[in-house]
């Protein structure tokens, strides 16, 4: 910082008396300055001093001036107690005056409201233009000083008691700060930051306790600095990042925002009461006690310095910024004293402040890291011209003298040289021996290495050196000299390569060594090689050249230039100096520029730079197109002529390639090129001597064309043509012409099988299944006929195929229980399926229907499909004696759901409907069976089955038939299920009202067992069985009362055929009635192929009731029947042998005769007077009235649905 007196002026009196200046002001602008001297107002012009005019008005002296924002007035105020406000426009000239108690001692206009604050000695006051009075206001101590924020919000008030009092602008006080000195260190001067960016309304105070502060009224925080004398006047910078403060020193200093100290302005032979800041400017005027106004100019000289990439420069005068010139981050370094030098080097970087130089280091090596650490400090106060550091040293430049330094500060080297240093830039190396390029004044030109004691000229020129740099190469070398002239010398042969004139600062690009950019006369100025200089307007210095980046300095800011590099290509590319071009197209050049130096470079044959410029702009056909050339160069393929064919082609340029290969003698190219463009007449114009083939191909080729010009009718005629079938078929096919279809496939012979296999097959897709059937009888197809019968459900003429061709039969029968199946007629498709022999589908049709049917609750449904599952498991197993045991396993589980679910239908019935169907005592038996049934042991509830439905039915049917016990344990059971609300009431009151009935069950309802004679309770822990013999009872599946029919069973050396020849063999007659035979015998058997029934009469039950019979001790069947433990928790089965089985008589025996593996079932009637029938179908035993009567009503079996037919 350098300050420079403009001018100055002495005010005396008519007695040549010094006049005070008591306080200076500018006008908004800058123009003028407004001084209080003696008992005038002095108008002083800024610029040169002269004075303007001298206003009078007061009588006393004048201590306080100040202007308004808008610079229309301006006010005074005297000891004469009085206050003028002095217009500007048209004249200078007193416009108003108003007087307050005591003389005047300071005045401040609000920024925003143009409301003038007036401090007395005991009392301000507020005035504005809307008011015709002066509000005033009574404070505690003498006022000495007072200023606006610069939004006008708050008034800050000076006492001299060392009280600063913060006031709105209505003049009601918001806070107050009490000087550490109190009444000895009255407040004498402060000020608010002018500077927009300061949000925290700091305010500046000096008191005369020798100490300046520093007050943020948001963040309630104050900065204190003690100075060595009474400060009179504290004044922001214009700027607000300096302080002006002057006093009792005779100096006005400049510090910073925080109160650093940065360097003296001006001083004087008295004490300096007043200095300001020129808005606008570096000006500071200064008045003093003996009547001196001087005005100063501050100059701040740019510290800064540039690395590559990395450029440092001061801030704020204490601060360091460090910036990153391509990413563009910023980091600040704060020092609390002023920068004087900063230099930059790699990782390195140097501050010099007053009395010390830091070195900086960077944290990591990484390129782009921007966080810097304190590496060394030296405490040495050095005087220089330019600083330069490297990575371990320092290097200090003092006129001739040039001086290394360790980072201890310890002088290691010296160099004294020839005439005095103009420029230094460090050129790198290896760490203690890095390299320096000198300027001096004589015009020499010496590079210095840390390492070596001696200088090394590298060349002298006539004129004295401003600037210079060496290229990447270190080949040439651009000197400016003393008269703006660039000079670029080859460093090897010393010539001058090329001046160029009007030149301030140059850079050479740190990647291209044979561009530069220099900047002058407001121009950049870019020059490759020895062309002419391309020009862009610029204001600044060139200080950089990275690539097609260029760093430029314009007054104190930095600005990275991106400067397209197509002039300097197209130069070379004149000049066919393709390397160049490419190398410099690679520092920044635009997509289309790329382009011309890739067509350039293929056009002249260099592969290798064309490949490189279109991998650049990713053209990957042109990339194939350079694969392809150098491959077939390396087969040997030399004539240019074809390539330069191959390039024009791919350019567009078709005539050019056309003349190309007929030079060459390649005219096939041509057309191959003209047929793949569709341009068919230009392509028959080379095919005149071509082979048929060839003349075919272009025929189909034209077909593509035509079809691809949606005129596909042509296109199929055309590929008819050329022979081209499949295509010409597919495109009839894709269009559907049915017509041209069978014409194609009646023309074609038999022996084309594809093709009128394809005319079939579109044939069949548009449902013209006829002409389908002709096209593959015509071939022999006969599998393809039956699938076309199947696809449109001829079923008659399928299934006529299907006799004539069994191993067909699965195509017609799977896809015939299909359509059986979509059309809901399930049982039927599920026979197709077993008759196609895909019994897993048939299985899976059931399971399905099952499924649904326990869904939508047809439980009676659901236990007819289980039957029919459990049929199809036992056909299984008698075929695959694989899966035999499984499919018996499952057999018994799918026959168990079917009973379960036949009987729950009873049940659901009576749960559901209003009315009761069949008699109750049915019912209650039904409930019994299912009880016993879902009671038993590991038993799985099936899905739908409510047990607590058949626990309510059992109850309520057991309450209405006087079964009170089973009655009163049914509802007992009922307690732990959730009953539905409709029937809880009807729940709770049974459940009441069976326990006032006998605890016991009416003898005709109680089960018998007629093997051991036994009467059964109810309900049975046992289950479906004696509770002494534990033989099962046998139920009529109607009434499900139990049948008097005992099972038994065969030895092991029987066989069924045998045990039926036995049962039929008839014994000695014992009585008449044995002897009649069977037309004439009472009792009568009714026999089908479906269903067995046993009738005896009256007379025969009554002869076994009274033992007529026989002596029934001999029976061997009855001693048999005797044959078990009843303590024992087993069941017994009756064995019987041939003897045991002759002697049962034939009409007593019911017999089920289950499929292979299954064997047959027996059971001897108890009652032969009791008439059971059978259903042969289902193997289920009914009562032959119950039977009847549910055939009559409902046409077929109860359980399997088996018709009498």
């Amino acid at each position: 910082m350098k300050s420079e007196s403009l001018w100055v002026d002495k005010v005396v009196d008519r007695d040549k008396n010094d006049q005070c200046i008591w306080d200076l002001c500018f006008s908004p602008d800058g123009m003028q300055i407004v001084a209080a001297a003696g008992s005038r107002v002095l108008v002083y012009n800024a610029e040169d001093g002269a004075l303007i005019q001298a206003l009078k008005g007061h009588k006393d002296a004048v201590y306080c001036v100040t202007y308004a924002k808008d610079g229309k007035r301006f006010a005074s105020g005297s000891a004469d107690k009085m206050v003028i406000i002095w217009a500007t426009k048209p004249k200078l000239e007193g416009i108003l005056k108003y007087s307050h108690n005591d003389s005047i001692q300071c005045l401040a206009f609000n920024p925003l409201s143009g409301q003038l604050a007036s401090c007395a000695c005991s009392d301000f006051g507020l005035w504005s233009t809307e008011q015709k009075s002066v509000n005033k206001s009574k404070v505690a101590a003498r006022v000495t000083c007072c200023s606006w924020t610069k939004d006008g919000q708050y008034l800050a008030i000076g006492l001299y008691n060392g009280v600063i009092s913060i006031r709105s602008k209505t003049g009601e006080e918001k806070r107050k700060f009490e000087r550490p000195g109190g009444a000895l260190s009255p407040v004498w001067s402060l000020e608010w930051c002018p500077s927009k960016d300061d949000k925290l309304y700091t305010l500046a105070a000096a008191d005369w306790g020798q100490k300046v502060a520093f007050y943020r009224l948001l963040e309630k925080s104050v900065t204190e600095k003690a100075v060595n004398y009474d400060p009179a006047c504290i004044s922001w910078f214009h700027t607000g990042d300096f302080v002006l403060i002057s006093g009792s020193n005779h100096e006005c200093n400049l510090y910073t925002k925080d109160g650093t100290k940065l360097g003296l302005v001006a001083k004087s032979d008295s004490w300096i009461w007043a200095a300001r800041s020129q808005p606008g400017g570096n000006g500071v005027v200064i008045g003093c006690q003996d009547g001196t106004v001087a005005m100063y100019q501050l100059q701040f000289s740019t510290v800064h310095s540039l690395y590559k990439t990395r450029y440092a420069y001061r801030d704020n005068m204490t601060d360091v910024i460090v910036q990153h010139l391509l990413s563009e981050d910023k980091v600040r370094i704060k020092n609390r004293d002023m920068v004087k030098k900063i230099a930059v080097y790699r990782n390195r970087l140097a501050v010099q402040l007053t009395e010390v130089i830091i070195i900086y280091e960077l944290q990591s090596d990484d390129p782009n890291d921007m966080h810097y650490r304190i590496k060394e400090r030296i405490n040495k106060a050095i005087e220089c011209n330019l600083l330069v550091v490297a990575t371990n040293h320092l290097m200090v430049c003092q006129e001739r003298r040039l001086q290394c330094y360790n980072f201890r500060g310890i002088k290691e080297r010296e160099w004294m040289l020839d005439s005095p240093i103009r420029y230094t830039k460090v050129l790198g190396g290896s760490p203690n021996k890095e390299g320096l390029l000198i300027g001096m004044k004589n015009g020499q030109i010496v590079s210095i290495f840390l390492d070596n004691p001696f200088p090394v000229q590298l060349l002298k020129q006539a004129s004295s050196v401003r600037c210079l740099d060496i290229n990447c190469t270190r080949d040439r070398l651009a000197v400016i000299d003393e008269h703006q002239t660039l000079l670029v010398y080859d460093l090897k042969t010393k010539d001058l390569l090329y001046q160029e004139p009007n030149a301030t600062s140059v850079a050479w690009n740190s990647i291209n060594s044979d561009m530069l950019c220099f900047s002058g006369n407001g121009t950049l100025n870019i020059k490759a090689s020895n062309f002419p200089v391309h020009q862009q307007n610029m204001q600044g210095f060139v200080v950089g050249f990275t690539g097609s980046k260029i760093f430029c300095l314009n007054v104190y800011a930095m600005s990275c230039v991106d400067v397209p590099q197509n002039a300097p290509m197209y130069q070379y590319l004149e000049k066919k100096q393709l390397k160049e071009a490419y190398q410099v197209a690679c520092l920044g050049v635009t997509d289309s520029d790329w382009q011309a130096l890739a067509t350039s470079a293929l056009m002249e044959m260099r592969l290798d730079i064309a490949f490189l410029a279109y991998a650049r702009l990713k053209d990957i056909k042109f990339l194939q197109l350079i694969y392809q050339i150098k491959e077939r160069q390396r087969r040997g393929e030399s004539d240019s002529r074809v390539f330069l064919g191959d390039i024009y082609a791919y350019m567009g340029k078709f005539a050019e390639a056309a003349k190309k290969y007929k030079e060459a003698g390649q005219e096939h190219r041509a057309m191959n090129m003209y047929t793949d463009l569709k341009m068919f007449d230009q392509a028959k114009d080379y095919m005149a001597d071509s082979h048929p083939e060839e003349q075919k191909t272009l025929m189909a080729k034209q077909a593509d064309w035509a079809r691809d010009q949606n005129n596909p009718k042509s296109a199929a005629e055309m590929y008819m043509t050329a022979g081209e079938y499949d295509k010409a078929i597919e495109m009839m096919g894709k269009h559907g012409w049915t017509e041209m279809l069978i014409d194609v496939a009646r023309k074609m012979d038999k022996a084309d099988v594809r093709y009128v296999t394809k005319c079939a097959e579109y044939l069949r897709q548009f449902g013209q299944f006829a002409f389908a059937a002709e096209c593959y009888y015509k071939i022999g197809e006969t599998q393809k006929v039956l699938e076309l019968h199947v696809e449109a459900r001829h079923w008659e003429d399928a299934f006529q195929i299907a006799e004539k061709h069994p191993e067909y039969k699965p195509l017609v029968y799977r896809p015939y229980a299909k359509f059986l199946a979509e059309n809901d007629r399930f049982e039927e498709a599920q026979a197709a399926f077993h008759q196609a022999g895909l019994e897993k589908e048939a299985v899976r049709v059931l399971q399905v229907l099952t499924e649904n049917a326990v869904h939508e609750r047809r439980f009676a449904d659901a236990g007819y499909y289980y039957w029919k599952l459990s049929m199809q498991c036992l056909e299984i197993a008698g075929s695959d004696p694989v899966q035999q045991d499984d499919m018996l396993t499952r057999f018994a589980e799918f026959r168990n759901k079917a009973d379960t679910y036949y009987a729950y239908q009873s049940v659901q019935h009576f749960m559901e409907e209003p009315f009761l169907r069949g008699q109750p005592e049915n019912l209650l038996n039904t409930a019994r069976y299912l009880v016993h049934k879902l009671s038993r042991k590991g038993t799985e509830l099936p899905p739908g089955v409510s047990k607590m439905a058949v626990y309510y039915t059992m109850a309520k049917q057991a309450l209405d038939l006087k079964a009170f016990k089973l009655a009163r344990h049914a509802y007992e059971k009922l307690q732990a299920f959730k009953v539905p609300a409709h029937i809880q009431e009807t729940v709770e009151l049974n459940s009441l009202r069976v326990r006032s009935k006998p605890f016991h069950d009416v003898e005709d309802l109680l089960p018998y067992c007629f093997r051991c004679t036994t009467t059964n309770p109810m309900l049975n822990a046992a289950g479906n069985r004696c509770v002494r013999c534990k033989q099962p009872f046998i139920f009529s599946f109607v009434s499900f009362d139990a049948l008097p029919l005992v099972e038994f069973f065969l030895e092991r050396d029987i066989t069924d055929d045998e045990a039926m020849e036995l049962i039929e063999y008839d014994p000695a007659p014992k009585s008449k009635q044995q002897q009649q035979g069977p037309k004439e015998r009472r009792g009568t058997e009714t026999a089908s192929s479906q269903y067995q029934s046993l009738r005896l009469d009256e007379g025969f039950d009554e002869m076994m009731m009274n033992g007529s019979g026989g002596d029934n001790g001999d029976d061997p069947f009855t001693r048999r029947l005797m044959n078990f433990d009843p303590d024992s928790d087993e069941f017994s089965r009756v064995y019987v042998d041939r003897e045991t089985l002759k002697s049962i008589p034939s009409n007593e025996v019911v017999v089920l005769k289950w499929p292979t593996p299954m064997r047959c079932q027996y059971f001897k009637s108890m009652l032969p007077d009791y008439s059971t029938s059978v259903c042969h179908s289902c193997n289920k035993i009914f009562s032959t009235d119950d039977f009847e009567f549910t055939f009559v009503q409902r046409g077929c079996c109860p359980f399997c649905r088996k018709s009498k037919n």
